[in-house]
């Protein structure tokens, strides 16, 4: 439980989490007034928040009155690039996959973030790109398309329990159950699958192909995960690029753990379960 001391520091701390939580790309400015108001807290309070925040360089005062994130946000995001051991050990991976597939596709890294998912990364092949939602840095939902999907599928069952209590409703419109049992069952024939594939669930006109990314202790971390242009992508195709997805998933697993070695992704190197 911690001394008082220390009960209170992490309070303070939760506090100005909340606070830097505030800024968003849908409000990317906030004035110590308005801040006050959203986290019903006191001006001075707020102010206090902000005055620590603007000190750790994580905020920066603007025009107006107003804050904004500040540069030591754009140094925790170099320092991201190059430290992370899943971006690091998937980079190589992903120029590796990309070369695989058709012009227009797309080779997305996505991490599990709290009840979303993340874009860490993505590689383009050549030619004309259609729009992809998984852009760098972007928070995405849990239940559409192949690259959360199948980190979805393999979440712990307490963890599910929890999800289908707070998004039944998003579940069930998401077409993977109106009941808890059903929602398992889905999800279930996913994680036995080793992969996803989905059809214009999150971009129109692109198929999703998707395979989870572990930690050594079996937990999801994330995914790696293809989105090709529907329109070249038959099912001789899919299930090509399905295999190298899920070779290129466990090679980023086996780089995070032992390290760089020079490879080249084939599909006879591993079999997929359909």
């Amino acid at each position: 439980m911690g001394t008082p001391t220390e009960r209170k520091s992490r309070s303070s701390g939760d506090r100005l989490l909340m606070a830097l939580a505030l800024f968003t790309i849908e409000r990317p400015q906030w004035t110590v007034e308005a801040a006050a108001e959203q986290l019903s807290v006191s001006p001075q309070t707020a102010y206090r928040y902000f005055k620590q925040l603007t000190g750790t360089g994580l905020i920066t005062p603007v025009a107006g009155a107003g804050y904004t994130l500040g540069p030591a946000i754009i140094q925790m995001e170099r320092q991201i690039q190059a430290t992370d051991p899943m971006l690091i050990a998937s980079r190589t991976v992903l120029v590796d996959l990309i070369q695989h597939a058709v012009e227009g596709s797309t080779a997305i890294l996505c991490r599990l973030f709290h009840d979303r998912v993340m874009c860490m990364h993505q590689v383009m092949s050549r030619g004309p790109q259609e729009p992809v939602s998984y852009e760098r840095g972007r928070l995405m939902p849990l239940y559409r398309g192949a690259t959360a999907k199948i980190i979805l599928a393999h979440l712990p069952t307490r963890t599910l329990k929890a999800l289908f209590a707070h998004d039944a409703e998003e579940i069930a419109a998401a077409g993977l159950g109106e009941s808890f049992d059903e929602f398992r069952r889905a999800l279930a024939g996913l994680k036995r699958a080793g992969i996803c594939i989905t059809h214009g669930e999150v971009d129109p006109g692109r198929t999703g192909i998707g395979a989870p990314i572990f930690d050594r202790d079996g937990a999801v971390l994330g995914s790696l995960s293809l989105a090709l242009p529907s329109a070249r992508a038959d099912e001789a195709l899919i299930g090509r690029i399905a295999s190298l997805v899920a070779l290129g998933a466990r090679e980023v697993e086996r780089i995070m753990s032992d390290g760089p070695r020079t490879s080249e992704l084939s599909p006879a190197r591993v079999k997929i379960v359909r």
